[in-house]
C-alpha cells in the first residue's frame, strides 16, 4: 500500500511515524489499517503523532511535594522534544495496585475513541505496579504504543514498593485468616524490614 522499502519502515518505526502495534511470532511487524491509511492521507487524519501523558504518584505527601507535577512537565517536555502533540494529560495519586483510577480510566477511554496513538509514562510502575504487560497489550489492541521515557526510577521507589508489598500482605492475609490475621501480618512484615534496615513507611 505505501511502496516503500523494509527498511523504510524499520525508519519509520524508529522516528514513531509509523508504529506497528504487534508483531508475529516470527517477528514480523502488524500494522492496523487505520495508521496505513492515516499516512496516505486517505482519512483525513494525518500522520500526526497525537499522544497522551500519565503520572502517577502513590500518596497525597508526594502530590503535595511537587512530584506528580514534575513528572508531568517532564512528560511534556519529552513530548516536545520528539514531536508528540499532547491531546490529553492525566495523572492519580494512587497505588499502582489501584485498577480503579479515574486518571487511567480517562486515557483508555480516549484509547477506545481513538484519539490518541501514543501514551507517554516515565516507566512502568507509573502505569501499574504488577500487569504492565497486560496493559500493553490492551493498548496494542486500540492500536496504541506505550512509549517509557526513562528506565531508572526515582530515589522514592523503593519505598513506594515497600508499601504496596504490604498491602498485598494485609490483603491476602485478611482473606486467609480475618482482618486480625491481616494487621497481624503487616505488623511481621514491618518489623522485618525495620530490623533488615529497609526505610520506614506509613500506614
Amino acid at each position: 500500500m505505501l511502496r516503500v522499502h523494509v527498511g523504510t519502515l524499520r525508519r519509520w518505526d524508529k522516528e514513531g511515524k509509523l508504529c506497528p502495534f504487534t508483531r508475529s511470532a516470527g517477528g514480523q511487524r502488524r500494522y492496523a489499517r487505520a495508521d496505513v491509511l492515516a499516512l496516505l492521507g486517505e482519512d483525513g487524519a494525518g500522520s500526526e503523532k497525537t499522544a497522551a501523558v500519565y503520572a502517577r504518584v502513590s500518596t497525597t505527601k508526594q502530590a503535595e511535594a511537587g512530584n506528580l507535577e514534575r513528572q508531568r512537565l517532564r512528560l511534556l517536555e519529552y513530548a516536545a522534544v520528539n514531536g508528540y502533540r499532547v491531546v490529553l494529560q492525566a495523572g492519580d495519586v494512587a497505588s499502582g495496585l489501584n485498577a480503579r483510577r479515574r486518571g487511567l480510566g480517562r486515557v483508555v477511554e480516549a484509547a477506545r475513541r481513538h484519539e490518541v496513538r501514543f501514551l507517554l509514562v516515565e516507566y512502568p510502575d507509573r502505569l501499574a505496579r504488577f500487569g504492565f504487560q497486560y496493559l500493553e497489550t490492551l493498548f496494542e489492541v486500540l492500536n496504541v504504543r506505550i512509549v517509557v521515557i526513562s528506565n531508572q526510577e526515582p530515589e522514592d521507589a523503593q519505598a513506594e514498593l515497600v508499601r504496596d508489598m504490604l498491602s498485598v500482605v494485609t490483603s491476602f492475609s485478611a482473606k486467609l485468616y480475618g482482618m486480625r490475621g491481616g494487621r497481624k501480618a503487616r505488623a511481621a512484615v514491618k518489623d522485618i524490614l525495620a530490623k533488615t534496615g529497609a526505610d520506614a513507611v506509613g500506614g
